[in-house]
């Protein structure tokens, strides 16, 4: 699994955010994406990393701006179980 944080510049609310996890669901395969207007980033998480270029296109294509992007392993968070 792969952890892709996008930088994107024009996220202003949470309609924004909606757009941009729209987008990326549409164009990517994705376990879970989540975007913050706030933050100014869309994190995805995926099997296999995110075409960097296309997502740069796609971005573009609806107004906004990949500034930059960060990708790094991602191990899903397990509950710890403590016995007696």
């Amino acid at each position: 699994m792969v952890k892709t944080v996008l930088k994107i510049d024009g996220m202003m609310c949470g309609m924004c955010e909606s757009h941009m996890n729209e987008l990326i669901r549409k164009n990517f395969e994705v376990k879970k994406v989540t975007s913050s207007a706030k933050k100014g980033e869309t994190v995805v998480i995926s099997e296999k990393e995110v075409d960097i270029p296309q997502a740069k296109k796609e971005i573009k294509d609806i107004g906004y701006e990949l500034l930059s992007y960060e990708t790094e392993p991602y191990e899903k968070k397990g509950f710890f179980h403590f016995g007696k």
